[in-house]
């Protein structure tokens, strides 16, 4: 396993929105679409500096339309949103996996001091710091 663990089986659940990712280590992610949205490895969602990623709000409901391959390293996730800039590499995805619990609580709580909501519709229409 040079670089890390790679993905054995990516499938997307459309119905539920969900993207199930299974590593060659064992390790198997099921990963929403939100949280895949929210936490985008795009400039326009991390920035383009060190600090903290900005704050996407109001995407509960958003669907992923495709995956795209791009090499053997990544996938690119278009969302029904327009969103496809982010490329999920091996190590991203499988780092998102992992901490899922501890990025979706700070997100969450990010959301809440900020007055932000999940919920489409009262969003802000965008993202914010």
């Amino acid at each position: 396993m040079a670089n890390g663990p790679h993905p054995v089986e990516i499938r997307l659940q459309k119905r539920t929105r969900v993207l199930s990712v299974g590593f060659d280590d064992g390790s198997e992610f099921q990963l929403s679409a939100e949280y895949l949205r929210v936490f985008s490895p795009s400039a326009e969602v991390q920035g383009h500096g060190g600090g903290e990623s900005l704050l996407v709000d109001g995407k509960k409901n958003v669907a992923i339309d495709r995956i795209e391959p791009v090499g053997r390293y990544a996938i690119r996730l278009v969302f029904d949103d327009s969103h496809d800039t982010g490329l999920y590499t091996w190590p991203i995805l499988y780092d998102l996996g992992s901490r899922f619990e501890i990025n979706w609580q700070r997100y969450l709580a990010r959301l809440e001091e900020a007055g932000l909501s999940r919920d489409p519709a009262d969003a802000n229409d965008g993202s914010r710091e």
